[in-house]
């Protein structure tokens, strides 16, 4: 079994197959004067599901295609077919923001999509717009009904929590979540990438999340899925509901993560906070075997000690804690 530096073994692979996005979120890609990725640095649909076969071969189990927005992609539909092919992938997964769903969900799910993450930070029309800066609720729920009619299952919103914008939403989106059959996952706010200005006061921290949604609704915790799962899980008493909370900045959870990312442009990322990628396309357009592919993708897991997340929680508690102070990839190009 292949373990990186901390023991910890490599299990999932998140593919950002565009770092292209329909929408503007504040959390993600705030800056209009970002600059895309040239196409023809695109890694190909060929190449992600030769990478993916190699990486599933390397222990991983569970692939989710991110962006970017995944859907701005023509043609995804194509990709989900060859991955779902892979001969020991247990699970393939789609992270979207939904506008585009209902348009495509019947290709996504006849070439052997299984489930899907939706972003919905907000029920309000309006605020959806001011969050999105272009974004249309109506188009993202009506991709959440669409996917619940072609049978996916779990769906789940998605939720990152930012004081002052939308904290006064949990109890709307839970209620929301369970009237409809959707599993609801709330995000803590977290410093990923460089642009969005992140501050410890913006930030809603689980137990003030979980204290929210308990003044309402009786909740019995469930704990985590498996062993590396990064949502710690509720349910409600009487049997309604799919609760989930992410809390990577005041619960870490760094010394079991098992995830790589896998960017638009061909580089592994070992963590979401990450300064540096490890450039895999060269190998892949240098005409690279196989075996010399694993080689690398091996040693670089081997070698792999991140533990941002750990850190950041001891350093908050210093006084001259600066979050802008490490230079980090965008999370336009690795969709969370």
């Amino acid at each position: 079994m292949l373990v990186d530096a901390r023991l910890r073994p490599i299990k999932d692979l998140r593919i950002s197959v565009t770092d292209r996005c329909n929408f503007r979120c504040t959390y993600c890609m705030p800056l209009d004067e970002y600059v895309w990725i040239d196409k023809k640095e695109i890694l190909t649909f060929e190449e992600i599901a030769r990478l993916a076969a190699l990486f599933v071969g390397l222990g991983v189990e569970k692939i989710r295609l991110t962006g970017g927005e995944p859907l701005v992609r023509q043609n995804l539909d194509r990709l989900v077919a060859r991955l779902s092919a892979i001969d020991g992938l247990n699970d393939l997964c789609l992270t979207t923001n939904g506008a585009l769903l209902a348009e495509r969900i019947e290709a996504l799910k006849a070439a052997g999509l299984k489930r899907v993450n939706i972003s919905v930070d907000t029920l309000d029309a309006d605020k959806f717009k001011q969050i999105t800066k272009r974004g249309d609720l109506g188009k993202v729920l009506e991709g959440a009904f669409a996917a619940k009619k072609h049978g996916l299952d779990p769906i789940k919103l998605n939720a990152v929590v930012e004081r002052g914008v939308n904290d006064d939403d949990i109890i709307p989106l839970v209620e929301f979540s369970r009237q409809n059959g959707f599993a609801i996952r709330f995000i803590e706010y977290m410093d990923v990438g460089n642009a969005n200005d992140w501050t410890t006061k913006k930030l809603v921290s689980k137990k003030e999340i979980l204290e929210t949604i308990s003044a309402r609704f009786a909740l019995k915790e469930r704990g985590r899925n498996h062993d590396t799962a990064p949502s710690v899980d509720y349910d409600f008493v009487d049997g309604i509901g799919d609760l989930g909370i992410i809390a990577s900045v005041t619960e870490p959870f760094c010394s079991s993560c098992t995830r790589a990312r896998l960017t638009a442009d061909g580089k592994v990322v070992t963590c979401l906070f990450s300064q540096i990628g490890h450039d895999v396309k060269a190998l892949l357009r240098g005409g690279a075997s196989d075996e010399a592919i694993v080689e690398f993708l091996s040693a670089m897991w081997r070698g792999r000690t991140d533990r941002y997340s750990e850190e950041r929680w001891q350093a908050l508690r210093t006084a001259n804690y600066d979050p802008k102070s490490r230079k980090k990839i965008e999370m336009i190009s690795l969709g969370g």
